[in-house]
């Protein structure tokens, strides 16, 4: 009893509003046959809650689901393998590490064999962590398989590379295409999904009016996702943030037209976002095609650079897309308009495109689209912290 009340504070209120109906109950039976049936109460009270406190464990993701443990300063990777196979982590709840090593001295040599042991319909964090290296290879994770993590090395998130180079035009042995949802380097199809200190590529080089030069670099469909200081780089389509809650932080996102795509409901918060865009681009096209549809993409803090010709904030991939920049510092590569409608009129009374607090010369809005949106906070502060993302029913950070 001292244990569920310790691991799960709502233990205690639980049991002192057990309704007091039962304990009448109990008075009109014997003294014996009270005590027994008190005692088996309580065992059942205690075994049932136990259940149910156990299957909230997880429901959270946690600082601990995007970290490793291991001795401080201690950089030798062959000792740190050797020590890592399951852990207990700082928010009481165990783990399984799985450790990725091209040189064969841990327990896969690639990421996808990693992701392939842990078991269908898994209920517990495993911790794949990746030692330094270029992984070309397509990873997959899932549906079936929550509650992983890919973790890199902190100092080494650039070394750590996912690579792979498919785009939307090639083609099958069957001789069809691929088309572009079909490109992306990594696929997370699981919910609870955690990445940090990685990155994850396409190295194919978009050519502005190329054939089918769609070229995604990671693919999100799962529920309820964290990516922490991850590098993902593309031209065309680099992430599609296709459905989902979803928090980036602190991450990098390189890419030219509509480098960030889908519909998901997503914050990007402390985030660099890199244009290479040569000829056109934009940054976000979001898919939302109803009012009713809770989602959207929103950049809070981030920064907004690049290396080539002026792009779009975003572009209205669906009737209703969704897009809002609060506190970003814009560098001078934003068109100054700011928004498309993508050659569809009709979609500038319905696409909601925001824009609160933000700074740089790329946030001058005198040339904006009068169809775009300056927002005071009342409208902004939706779209400004984790509330967005339903944050409170599922992030511990």
């Amino acid at each position: 009893m001292f244990f569920l009340a310790h691991m799960f504070p709502s233990f205690n209120n639980i049991m002192l509003h057990t309704p007091l109906s039962l304990l009448v109950i109990f008075e009109t039976e014997t003294t014996h046959l009270k005590h027994n049936l008190l005692m088996d109460f309580i065992r059942m009270a205690s075994f049932l809650l136990l259940i149910f406190c156990v299957k909230g464990l997880g429901k959270y993701i946690t600082w601990d689901d995007i970290k490793i443990h291991y001795e401080d300063n201690d950089h030798d990777y062959k000792k740190i393998t050797e020590r890592l196979s399951f852990q207990n982590g700082d928010d009481g709840n165990q783990s399984r590490v799985i450790v990725v090593d091209q040189s064969g001295h841990a327990d896969s040599r690639t990421i996808q064999a990693a992701v392939d042991m842990v078991p269908v319909n898994n209920s517990i964090r495993v911790k794949i962590y990746i030692l330094p290296g270029v992984y070309r290879e397509k990873v997959m994770v899932p549906a079936s398989k929550p509650y992983i993590s890919f973790i890199g090395d902190p100092n080494h998130a650039s070394e750590t590379v996912l690579s792979w180079h498919d785009k939307a035009s090639d083609r099958y042995k069957d001789g069809s295409e691929l088309g572009t949802y079909r490109t992306a380097s990594v696929t997370v199809e699981s919910d609870y999904f955690c990445a940090s200190d990685i990155t994850i590529e396409n190295t194919v080089v978009a050519v502005p009016g190329g054939y089918k030069m769609q070229a995604v670099a990671l693919r999100i469909t799962g529920n309820k996702a964290v990516f922490y200081r991850v590098r993902i780089l593309g031209t065309q389509d680099t992430l599609l943030d296709e459905t989902g809650s979803h928090y980036f932080y602190q991450c990098y996102i390189q890419g030219s037209v509509d480098f960030i795509f889908g519909n998901a409901r997503s914050l990007y918060k402390e985030c660099s976002l890199h244009s290479v865009a040569d000829k056109y681009g934009a940054i976000a096209a979001h898919h939302r095609n109803s009012e009713g549809e809770d989602t959207g993409f929103s950049f809070v803090n981030c920064s907004v650079t690049g290396s080539g010709l002026a792009i779009f904030l975003g572009r209205a991939w669906g009737n209703y897309s969704r897009a809002v920049y609060s506190y970003c510092d814009i560098d001078n590569i934003i068109d100054p308009s700011g928004w498309s409608d993508w050659n569809q009129p009709w979609r500038q009374r319905t696409a909601v495109f925001g824009e609160y607090e933000c700074r740089g010369k790329g946030a001058d809005r005198k040339k904006r689209v009068s169809w775009s949106k300056s927002f005071g906070f009342e409208e902004a502060v939706h779209f400004l912290d984790t509330d967005f993302i339903g944050g409170k029913d599922w992030l511990r950070l």
